[in-house]
C-alpha cells in the first residue's frame, strides 16, 4: 500500500526523522506534562454512532446472582480506535515516553504522525523516561517524527504552510494530562488542571483541521471528574461528540507513564528517589478505568475518512458489531 502525501509544513510535509533536540515547539516547558504511551490489519473503522449505550456499566443491586454470571461471561467487545491510520494527520500532544506513539507507528500502522514531549531533548526525555530511547527510535523507523520542547498550553499552531492557516491535524490526541506534582490539595490540582485542559484546548484549535477531532482520555473517578471536561470543552469553542471506554489492550507495547517519571527502586528516598534501577512494575496505570472523549468545534460533525473499497466489507462487519452493543455512550448518557 503506498503512502499518502503529508499535510503541511508542519504536519510533515517530506518525511524528517527525530532529531536528538528535537524541532521545538512554541513556548517554553510549561506544566502541562502528561502523563503517558503487532502490526495488524485490521482498519479500526471510526464509529459515527452517537446515541448507542455502555454496556459494561456494573450490575445494580438487587440483580440476581445469574444475571452477574451471565454479564461476566458476555465476550469483550472490540475496542473503539478514534482515528484511521492510512489517512489522518495525528497529532499526540505530552507523549511522555513515546509508548504510544510508538504503538501507534509499528502496531496500527500510522502514516502521518507526529509525537510531541515537554521535555527540551532526547537525552532530557530518557534521562526521566529510559525507555524512550527505543520508543524514538520505533517511531522513527516508522517515518514518524518527535518534537522536543512542546507545552501543551502554547504549542503550535501547525498549520499546513505558512500561508495557508487551516489546521494540518485530523486527530489530535492527549492521553492522561496531568501537571504532576506530589500536592496533597485538592482543589490546587483540579484548579491547575483544568487551567492546562482550557489552554490546551484552544491551542489544539488552532492546529486542528475541518472536521478534524480533539480526543481526551482520562481515568474515571475522582479527582478527574471534578475537572469537568465537558464545560472546560465549551469554554474553549469545542463540544463533546461522545465518549468511549478507553482499551489499553487496543495498544500493544503501551504501558501509562507518570508525570514525575519511572518509579525506581532500591534508593533512600521516597519511592527509591536516587536509585539507577527504574522499575518495571512499582506503576500500574493501565490497571485502571479510563475513559475517553471525543471533542469537535461547536456546531461540526467529525468526519471520518471515507473507507477505501477494499476494505468495505472489513468495515460494514464492524459497523455491525458495533450496533450490536459498544462501550461507548453519547454526550447525554455518559457520566
Amino acid at each position: 500500500m503506498s503512502k499518502k502525501r503529508k499535510l503541511g509544513h508542519a504536519a510533515g510535509g517530506k518525511k524528517q526523522k527525530p532529531m536528538p533536540h528535537g524541532n521545538k515547539g512554541a513556548g517554553p516547558g510549561g506544566n502541562h506534562k502528561a502523563n503517558n504511551h503487532d502490526r495488524n490489519n485490521n482498519k479500526s473503522a471510526f464509529s459515527q454512532n452517537k446515541k448507542q449505550k455502555d454496556t459494561t456499566s456494573p450490575s445494580k443491586a438487587g440483580s440476581s446472582s445469574s444475571s452477574a454470571a451471565s454479564s461476566s461471561s458476555a465476550p469483550t467487545l472490540p475496542p473503539t480506535i478514534p482515528f484511521h491510520p492510512e489517512d489522518d494527520a495525528i497529532l499526540l500532544v505530552g507523549e511522555g515516553d513515546l509508548s504510544f506513539a510508538a504503538s501507534l507507528a509499528e502496531h496500527h500502522n500510522c502514516l502521518n504522525l507526529t509525537a510531541t514531549v515537554l521535555e527540551e531533548s532526547a537525552e532530557a526525555l530518557v534521562s526521566k523516561y529510559p525507555q524512550a530511547a527505543d520508543n524514538a527510535e520505533r517511531i522513527a523507523a516508522a517515518d514518524g517524527k518527535v518534537l522536543y520542547n512542546v507545552d501543551a498550553k502554547n504549542m503550535g499552531p501547525y498549520t499546513k504552510s505558512k500561508k495557508d492557516k487551516e489546521g494540518a491535524y485530523n486527530r489530535i490526541l492527549f492521553n492522561f494530562p496531568h501537571i504532576g506534582g506530589k500536592s496533597t490539595d485538592v482543589n490546587r490540582q483540579v484548579r491547575h488542571n483544568q487551567e492546562l485542559l482550557v489552554a490546551f484546548f484552544r491551542r489544539a484549535l488552532l492546529s486542528l483541521a475541518p472536521g478534524g477531532s480533539v480526543v481526551v482520555t482520562l481515568f474515571e473517578g475522582e479527582p478527574y471528574t471534578l475537572w469537568n471536561i465537558r464545560d472546560l470543552a465549551r469554554h474553549a469553542g469545542l463540544q463533546v461528540e461522545r465518549s468511549f471506554r478507553f482499551q489499553f489492550s487496543a495498544y500493544p507495547g503501551y504501558h501509562h507513564a507518570r508525570t514525575l517519571g519511572v518509579v525506581r527502586v532500591g534508593g533512600s528516598g521516597a519511592e527509591g528517589e536516587g536509585s539507577a534501577e527504574a522499575s518495571t512494575s512499582a506503576w500500574k496505570g493501565e490497571d485502571r478505568a479510563a475513559r475517553s472523549y471525543i471533542f469537535v468545534r461547536k456546531d461540526e460533525a467529525a468526519q471520518p475518512p471515507k473507507p477505501k473499497a477494499s476494505a468495505s466489507k472489513d468495515n460494514n462487519n464492524a459497523a455491525k458489531r458495533k450496533r450490536g452493543g459498544d462501550d461507548d455512550s453519547s454526550d447525554n448518557d455518559d457520566d
